[in-house]
């Protein structure tokens, strides 16, 4: 196979019905009946999710900004990197990856770029997350977020990013964006460097957005 044809390629099966069985305040579960290639129709369920962003917040210090917080489905406290829900339909991600960065962390950057997108868990959610890459990282002017419910909770943290790599591979480090996050930053270095990432606007396919 040739590099340029190493891609993933959008499609869409046939569905002969589908199913809205619950409703939540922020995602939904679909079930769909869909047309198999040798015919059979199979039952598929799965979450319907509206989309996020995520944001690595390296320093001048090659230090990574990083939060603790407690994730219930999974019963842990995950060190992970600002992010948050896509709630407005159409919203730009990089003013969506600003406020996270100015509501979680109270800091602002000068430089976005695109760093990875990814489907989380495509055999069971439609989540997209775009995980940003933010430089010239300064503290935030205003009055802080109100934090509620497990952000109360919430500390956070400046990592060198040797040591979140230390972290990742040897499994001290759940949280899928914080980990995507710096294994893509170590990789951006070794193959054009930094600059040479996507610009901070670059078309999302897998959640268009107005500019």
């Amino acid at each position: 196979m040739r590099a340029e044809q190493l891609r993933d390629t959008a499609a869409e099966w046939e569905v002969v019905a589908s199913a809205t069985p619950f409703t939540g305040a922020k995602t939904a579960v679909r079930t769909d009946d869909v047309v198999m290639p040798d015919g059979t129709v199979a039952r598929r369920d799965y979450q319907v999710h509206p989309g996020s962003v995520a944001v690595l917040a390296l320093d001048d210090d090659d230090r990574v900004l990083v939060l603790n917080q407690y994730r219930h489905p999974v019963r842990h406290k995950l060190w992970e990197i600002p992010a948050g829900l896509l709630d407005v339909p159409g919203e730009n991600p990089l003013s969506a990856a600003q406020r996270e960065l100015y509501e979680e962390a109270h800091v602002k950057a000068d430089d976005w770029r695109v760093l990875v997108d990814v489907y989380t868990t495509p055999g069971g959610c439609d989540e997209a997350v775009r995980v940003f890459l933010a430089r010239g990282v300064t503290d935030a002017e205003g009055e802080r977020f109100a934090a509620e419910g497990e952000e109360l909770d919430l500390t956070l943290d400046r990592v060198p990013v040797a040591d979140l790599l230390r972290g990742v591979l040897a499994g001290d480090l759940h949280n899928n964006c914080l980990m995507l996050g710096v294994l893509a930053l170590q990789a951006a270095r070794a193959d054009g460097g930094l600059d040479a990432l996507r610009p901070a606007n670059a078309p999302w396919p897998a959640r268009p957005f107005t500019s």
